[in-house]
């Protein structure tokens, strides 16, 4: 009996894929947001993984005499009070505000989903405890948490990873447990759970698939989230050190100069804001696309 369930929850599962699938595409190809986002990310990462060859100057190379210079032919976004080219400057900067923003994020749901799954499944003492904790660390905000952190830590690229990735782990953890809480009580749990299915494979066969979609979306909006406490940390002198390049401390340097040279903290201020954009652009239309009433409308017009 157990041989026949098992091709139908095989079936179920692919006509679920193929729903999802259905509906991204439906969605995308009427969300123009989401094309215009994805295009703002995509050329976002080719710019930092080719910023040795499109960067005019190496960005930590001073031009004393020409410090605090405006936009010209020569410099086209100006230069800072060092004479550094802030072009340069801004593509290099790219790299560790998406390299901190997607590898944090990544770490976070790399502890945060199992967890949830776990005490979502398992209700229970471990549950209750696992629950304390995160509304513990969520009545802190994000930005305190990795702000004490790095402070006791010191400050580096890895150590801004796992710290801000730490401060995401409970948002993750709840999600997924609250999504888990509700596939946990199907039928289709029941039954393999009946047929003798084991606990780690109905988690990795039957849950985890179905509380993919809130954590995708989620992702998203972290990810966002994660580039602006980078961006934070670095304006507070607690994140990229000077003389590397970074938004946030390119806008603490220009802070000091802003009537006199306002495109110091423009430039950054500009593309801070269009990542953090982009990334909840994406994450908005990843919410359409997992949305269970678009994904019924699609499958109805079939």
């Amino acid at each position: 009996m157990t041989d026949i369930m098992a091709p139908n929850t095989s079936s179920g599962n692919e006509t679920l894929r193929r729903n999802l699938a259905s509906a991204a595409v439906n969605v995308l190809m009427r969300d123009q947001t989401a094309l215009i986002g994805c295009l703002i990310i995509f050329s976002f990462c080719f710019v930092a993984l080719l910023a040795p060859f499109i960067a005019p100057y190496d960005p930590t190379q001073q031009h004393i005499l020409d410090s605090l210079k405006a936009p010209n032919a020569t410099y086209w976004l100006g230069t800072d009070e060092y004479g550094r080219d802030l072009l340069s400057r801004l593509i290099y900067g790219t790299r560790p505000a998406l390299f901190v923003g997607i590898l944090s994020i990544s770490f976070s749901i790399l502890i945060g989903v199992p967890i949830g799954l776990v005490v979502g499944y398992r209700v229970g003492w471990f549950d209750r405890l696992i629950g304390w904790l995160i509304d513990i660390m969520l009545s802190f905000p994000s930005l305190l948490v990795a702000l004490m952190m790095v402070t006791l830590l010191g400050s580096s690229m890895t150590t801004l990873v796992i710290v801000i990735g730490i401060s995401y782990v409970p948002v993750f953890v709840r999600l997924t447990r609250s999504s888990a809480l509700v596939v946990r009580n199907h039928e289709f749990v029941a039954a393999s759970r009946s047929f003798g299915a084991t606990d780690l494979r109905i988690l990795l066969q039957h849950i985890l698939p179905n509380v993919l979609g809130p954590i995708i979306v989620m992702s998203s909006l972290s990810i966002a989230g994660a580039i602006r406490d980078e961006a934070s940390l670095s304006f507070l002198g607690m994140g990229i050190q000077p003389p590397n390049a970074s938004w946030g401390n390119m806008i603490r340097d220009g802070i000091g100069v802003i009537l006199q040279a306002p495109w110091l903290t423009v430039a950054p201020g500009l593309a801070l804001t269009l990542s953090v954009l982009a990334f909840n652009m994406i994450g908005d239309s990843l919410r359409d696309i997992f949305d269970p009433r678009d994904i019924a409308a699609s499958t109805d017009k079939k």
